[in-house]
Protein backbone atom coordinates (compact mmCIF):
# COMPACT_ATOMS: atom_id res chain seq x y z
CA UNK A 1 0.00 0.00 0.00
CA UNK A 2 3.01 2.52 1.24
CA UNK A 3 4.94 1.75 -2.16
CA UNK A 4 1.53 2.66 -4.41
CA UNK A 5 0.80 5.63 -2.59
CA UNK A 6 4.89 6.92 -3.10
CA UNK A 7 4.78 5.47 -6.67
CA UNK A 8 1.32 7.22 -7.02
CA UNK A 9 1.82 10.32 -5.09
CA UNK A 10 4.58 11.55 -7.52
CA UNK A 11 2.29 11.76 -10.90
CA UNK A 12 0.44 14.52 -10.65
CA UNK A 13 3.69 16.60 -9.97
CA UNK A 14 4.80 15.08 -13.87
CA UNK A 15 0.87 16.06 -15.34
CA UNK A 16 1.01 19.26 -13.64
CA UNK A 17 3.83 20.64 -15.73
CA UNK A 18 3.45 18.70 -18.65
CA UNK A 19 1.72 21.43 -21.81
CA UNK A 20 -1.11 20.18 -23.66
CA UNK A 21 -4.63 19.33 -22.16
CA UNK A 22 -3.67 15.65 -20.49
CA UNK A 23 -5.78 13.18 -18.78
CA UNK A 24 -9.06 14.49 -17.47
CA UNK A 25 -9.05 18.20 -18.56
CA UNK A 26 -9.48 16.65 -22.24
CA UNK A 27 -13.23 15.74 -21.22
CA UNK A 28 -14.24 18.84 -19.87
CA UNK A 29 -16.31 21.47 -21.44
CA UNK A 30 -14.56 24.38 -23.17
CA UNK A 31 -16.63 26.67 -21.20
CA UNK A 32 -15.40 25.19 -17.66
CA UNK A 33 -11.64 25.25 -18.91
CA UNK A 34 -11.90 29.25 -19.78
CA UNK A 35 -12.79 30.30 -16.56
CA UNK A 36 -10.10 31.79 -14.42
CA UNK A 37 -10.52 30.02 -11.37
CA UNK A 38 -10.92 25.65 -12.30
CA UNK A 39 -7.31 24.86 -13.33
CA UNK A 40 -5.60 26.09 -10.58
CA UNK A 41 -8.26 25.07 -8.20
CA UNK A 42 -8.03 21.38 -9.99
CA UNK A 43 -4.29 21.59 -9.67
CA UNK A 44 -4.26 22.64 -6.02
CA UNK A 45 -6.63 19.58 -5.14
CA UNK A 46 -4.62 17.37 -6.92
CA UNK A 47 -0.91 18.67 -5.91
CA UNK A 48 -1.89 18.85 -2.19
CA UNK A 49 -3.67 15.35 -2.57
CA UNK A 50 -0.40 14.13 -3.63
CA UNK A 51 1.57 16.29 -1.21
CA UNK A 52 -0.96 14.36 1.78
CA UNK A 53 -0.90 10.80 0.47
CA UNK A 54 2.83 11.10 0.37
CA UNK A 55 2.89 12.52 3.93
CA UNK A 56 0.50 9.73 5.09
CA UNK A 57 2.28 7.17 3.30
CA UNK A 58 4.63 5.88 6.15
CA UNK A 59 2.27 7.03 9.15
CA UNK A 60 0.76 3.51 9.93
CA UNK A 61 3.99 1.44 10.47
CA UNK A 62 3.89 1.17 14.24
CA UNK A 63 7.89 0.84 14.49
CA UNK A 64 8.34 3.71 11.84
CA UNK A 65 5.85 5.44 14.54
CA UNK A 66 7.74 4.77 17.68
CA UNK A 67 11.32 5.13 16.54
CA UNK A 68 10.52 8.75 14.74
CA UNK A 69 7.44 10.86 16.63
CA UNK A 70 8.57 14.26 15.65
CA UNK A 71 8.20 12.91 12.36
CA UNK A 72 5.21 11.06 12.63
CA UNK A 73 3.56 14.60 13.69
CA UNK A 74 5.30 16.57 11.46
CA UNK A 75 4.11 14.29 8.68
CA UNK A 76 0.31 14.29 10.36
CA UNK A 77 0.36 18.19 10.17
CA UNK A 78 1.74 18.36 6.63
CA UNK A 79 -1.28 15.82 5.72
CA UNK A 80 -3.99 17.33 7.73
CA UNK A 81 -2.63 20.82 6.30
CA UNK A 82 -2.42 19.43 2.66
CA UNK A 83 -5.88 17.76 2.98
CA UNK A 84 -8.29 20.78 3.87
CA UNK A 85 -7.55 22.53 0.25
CA UNK A 86 -7.33 19.45 -1.69
CA UNK A 87 -10.42 17.95 0.12
CA UNK A 88 -12.28 21.89 -0.36
CA UNK A 89 -10.56 22.30 -4.30
CA UNK A 90 -12.44 18.85 -4.63
CA UNK A 91 -15.60 19.40 -3.36
CA UNK A 92 -15.52 22.40 -5.66
CA UNK A 93 -14.22 20.12 -8.95
CA UNK A 94 -16.94 17.31 -7.93
CA UNK A 95 -19.79 19.93 -9.41
CA UNK A 96 -17.99 19.79 -12.64
CA UNK A 97 -16.70 16.04 -12.61
CA UNK A 98 -17.59 14.43 -16.05
CA UNK A 99 -20.16 11.95 -16.38
CA UNK A 100 -23.48 11.23 -15.20
CA UNK A 101 -25.04 13.31 -11.77
CA UNK A 102 -23.87 9.89 -10.04
CA UNK A 103 -20.42 10.84 -10.76
CA UNK A 104 -20.36 14.17 -9.16
CA UNK A 105 -22.71 12.58 -6.07
CA UNK A 106 -19.43 10.23 -5.87
CA UNK A 107 -17.02 13.05 -6.24
CA UNK A 108 -18.29 15.33 -4.07
CA UNK A 109 -19.24 12.45 -0.87
CA UNK A 110 -15.43 11.78 -1.58
CA UNK A 111 -14.23 15.06 -0.60
CA UNK A 112 -16.93 15.00 2.01
CA UNK A 113 -15.73 11.98 3.87
CA UNK A 114 -12.11 12.99 3.28
CA UNK A 115 -12.72 16.22 5.39
CA UNK A 116 -15.01 15.20 7.73
CA UNK A 117 -12.67 12.06 8.53
CA UNK A 118 -9.53 14.63 8.50
CA UNK A 119 -11.49 16.41 10.94
CA UNK A 120 -12.39 14.12 13.12
CA UNK A 121 -9.04 12.66 13.59
CA UNK A 122 -7.32 16.05 13.80
CA UNK A 123 -9.70 16.80 16.99
CA UNK A 124 -9.30 13.42 18.66
CA UNK A 125 -5.40 13.83 18.64
CA UNK A 126 -5.93 17.34 20.14
CA UNK A 127 -7.85 15.59 22.81
CA UNK A 128 -4.91 13.13 23.40
CA UNK A 129 -7.35 9.99 22.53
CA UNK A 130 -5.15 7.95 20.45
CA UNK A 131 -7.33 5.18 19.88
CA UNK A 132 -9.70 7.40 18.48
CA UNK A 133 -6.99 9.05 16.54
CA UNK A 134 -6.36 6.46 14.69
CA UNK A 135 -9.21 4.75 13.58
CA UNK A 136 -10.30 7.74 12.26
CA UNK A 137 -7.14 8.13 10.39
CA UNK A 138 -7.33 4.52 8.56
CA UNK A 139 -10.76 6.36 7.40
CA UNK A 140 -9.19 9.46 6.01
CA UNK A 141 -6.51 7.79 4.36
CA UNK A 142 -9.07 4.99 2.67
CA UNK A 143 -10.34 8.15 1.23
CA UNK A 144 -7.19 9.84 0.30
CA UNK A 145 -5.99 6.59 -0.95
CA UNK A 146 -8.98 6.99 -3.74
CA UNK A 147 -5.99 8.64 -5.59
CA UNK A 148 -4.25 5.38 -5.90
CA UNK A 149 -7.50 3.26 -6.52
CA UNK A 150 -8.88 5.62 -9.23
CA UNK A 151 -5.71 5.40 -11.20
CA UNK A 152 -5.73 1.53 -10.70
CA UNK A 153 -9.71 1.14 -11.98
CA UNK A 154 -9.36 3.73 -14.10
CA UNK A 155 -5.77 1.74 -16.30
CA UNK A 156 -8.05 -1.67 -15.75
CA UNK A 157 -10.85 -0.18 -18.03
CA UNK A 158 -8.87 1.22 -20.25
CA UNK A 159 -6.57 -1.76 -20.41
CA UNK A 160 -10.21 -3.72 -20.89
CA UNK A 161 -11.21 -1.85 -23.71
CA UNK A 162 -14.23 -0.38 -21.84
CA UNK A 163 -15.13 2.87 -23.17
CA UNK A 164 -13.72 5.69 -20.56
CA UNK A 165 -17.40 7.50 -20.49
CA UNK A 166 -19.16 4.07 -19.86
CA UNK A 167 -17.43 3.61 -16.85
CA UNK A 168 -15.50 6.92 -15.34
CA UNK A 169 -18.88 7.61 -13.76
CA UNK A 170 -18.88 4.69 -11.75
CA UNK A 171 -15.02 5.26 -10.73
CA UNK A 172 -16.02 8.37 -8.86
CA UNK A 173 -17.87 5.64 -5.97
CA UNK A 174 -15.71 2.76 -6.72
CA UNK A 175 -12.64 4.45 -6.06
CA UNK A 176 -13.23 4.91 -2.34
CA UNK A 177 -16.51 2.96 -1.33
CA UNK A 178 -14.18 -0.42 -1.35
CA UNK A 179 -11.11 1.50 0.71
CA UNK A 180 -13.33 2.33 3.30
CA UNK A 181 -15.33 -1.17 3.62
CA UNK A 182 -12.08 -2.81 4.05
CA UNK A 183 -10.58 -0.53 6.16
CA UNK A 184 -14.15 -0.94 8.54
CA UNK A 185 -13.26 -4.19 8.23
CA UNK A 186 -9.74 -3.61 9.40
CA UNK A 187 -10.99 -1.60 12.44
CA UNK A 188 -13.21 -4.22 13.21
CA UNK A 189 -10.81 -6.68 13.65
CA UNK A 190 -8.28 -4.68 15.39
CA UNK A 191 -10.74 -3.98 18.50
Amino acid sequence: MALLAIITGFYPFVFAFASGQQGLFGSKPEAVLQTSWYIPMFMVHVLLGAVAILAGSTQFFKGFRARNLKLHRNLGKLYVFTVIPSGLAGLVAGFYASGAWYSKAGFICLALGWLITTWVAYTSIRKRQIDKHQRWMMRSYAFCFAFVTFRIYLGLGAAMGIPFNDYYSYLSFLCWVPNLVFIEWRIKNLE
